[in-house]
């Protein structure tokens, strides 16, 4: 009898070990929000970006089926998307207004809410990577700069031309948008005002990734090439821990796109969390009143995937459309760029 019970506990115990670390996993990404129509873009360009965000997803997802860590599949996702010319980041990466490019990125842990970021690196391929290594190997959590392409080399990451990530459609967007500010500042000398008249497709773009693993632990990651003809050394929200990128084992896990400087001044990512921790609101209601109730009031645009430690997930946005997708362990796979899907 003593021998049975003996075997049952150890049963027990070893089963619970297996099943604490089958909990549920999901990943949410995202490769932009912004002016996204369908009357607007070709069935081969649309095919072109379902493909690469499916790429994104499955190839992310693998990683936590495997037993992988949310950080990991959150950099395995994004990776692919900066490494495609479709997309605001790495190599599809907007020109500044003096014809180069200057990445930003960041990413969270949500089981330490230990974070690293880099903002205006010109010669990193994948600044996802840098970041993380910003995190894991410094003591610091934001680098920028030559600074942090300084640290980058002397942690063996390789540095590439800052023309690789040159494209064409980039480069002819960057002559429209200096055209437009020009003939707005001839209008009325007010660069400010100028840059404000600029179609809202310059401003936005980015892609990001929030996972769940088996573990229960949460992890967001945001990288872009920023905006069209930006100047002065302008940093948007991605690399902004609590703005672009948040994540909390507590809360949820956000990675946000949009215009900048609105997801900055309204902490948006970080909100999102708040009202999911404080208020006790789900990820879907807590995304909602942020991106379509305060940020639109304030005339901000954008939108974010979000995600909690139970696999909840929200894919929130007020534009047109936003490329993302999505899959857990209970929903298959979910891809769409279009409001209306």
């Amino acid at each position: 009898m003593k021998k049975s019970l003996m075997l049952a506990a150890i049963f027990l115990v070893l089963s619970g070990s297996v099943f604490a670390d089958q909990g549920p996993i999901a990943l949410a990404i995202h490769g932009g929000a912004g002016t996204i129509e369908r009357d607007k873009m070709s069935p081969e360009r649309e095919k072109a970006y379902r493909d690469k965000l499916g790429e994104a997803l499955e190839r992310g997802y693998a990683v936590l089926e495997q037993g992988g860590s949310s950080l990991d599949a959150v950099v395995t996702a994004i990776n692919i998307l900066e490494d495609s010319p479709l997309f605001n980041a790495g190599k599809g990466a907007v020109y500044t207004f003096d014809a180069e490019h200057e990445l930003d990125a960041s990413i969270m842990d949500g089981s330490t809410r230990a974070a690293g970021a880099v903002a205006g690196v010109k010669q990193v391929q994948n600044p996802i990577n840098l970041a993380r290594m910003v995190m894991e190997d410094s003591p610091f959590v934001m680098l920028a700069g030559e600074g942090a392409e300084a640290f980058a080399r002397s942690r063996g990451i390789p540095m590439v031309d800052n023309k690789s990530f040159d494209t064409n459609e980039r480069l002819q967007q960057l002559r429209k948008a200096k055209e437009k500010l020009r003939r707005e500042q001839e209008a009325d000398k007010d660069y400010r005002a100028a840059v404000q008249q600029l179609p809202q497709s310059f401003k936005a773009g980015t892609v990001g990734a929030v996972a769940l693993d088996k573990r229960g632990n949460l992890a967001a990651g945001t990288s872009t090439g920023g905006m069209t003809a930006k100047r002065y050394g302008r940093i948007g929200d991605s690399p902004v821990i609590g703005a672009g990128t948040f994540a909390d084992n507590r809360s949820c896990a956000v990675s946000a796109t949009g215009h900048g400087e609105y997801f900055i001044r309204f902490n948006v990512a970080a909100d999102i969390c708040a009202r999911v921790e404080y208020q006790q609101q789900s990820v879907a209601s807590a995304a909602n009143q942020v991106i379509n109730q305060v940020l639109t009031a304030a005339g901000g645009t954008g939108g974010v995937v979000v995600l909690d430690r139970k696999g909840n997930m929200a894919l929130t946005f007020n534009t047109p459309g936003m490329y993302r997708a999505s899959r857990s362990n209970t929903q298959p796979a979910e891809i769409a760029i279009f409001r209306d899907q």
